[in-house]
């Protein structure tokens, strides 16, 4: 099982890769057979082509995140963000709390990201 502080660094590269890096950079920090489902309760892109495709959508937009909060168990993390996007005039800020399982390797095996709509802040 990979440690906390492993566990925590691959969340902090996460958070950091969805602010200003490629989708390449962030499907990099995914298990080949891993899971997303974001929000929860949409179907889940499986495997890194599916998962690479998902967030090729945010790569050429202007966005940031800020970290919150991480909380580690066992091999899973639950961890509070924001990610702040920019498109023209418009800013769109959203704060999810996500929920991954990681790999003896601190590889992310899992993400289910928990927000709706109403959570999106606009301005």
């Amino acid at each position: 099982m990979a440690s906390a502080d492993d566990i925590r660094a691959t969340v902090r590269k996460y958070v950091e890769t969805v602010g200003a890096g490629t989708a390449a950079d962030i499907v990099a920090l995914y298990r080949e057979d891993a899971t997303v489902e974001d929000p929860v309760g949409t179907e889940p892109h499986v495997g890194h082509a599916a998962i690479t495709e998902f967030y090729a959508a945010i790569e050429p937009l202007d966005r940031s995140t800020e970290l919150f909060s991480i909380r580690v168990a066992g091999n899973s993390a639950a961890f509070s963000f924001r990610v702040v996007t920019r498109f023209g005039e418009q800013t769109f800020t959203l704060d999810p709390i996500d929920v991954m399982t990681f790999d003896e390797d601190g590889r992310i095996s899992s993400m289910r990201a928990f927000w709706s709509q109403d959570d999106m802040v606009t301005g």
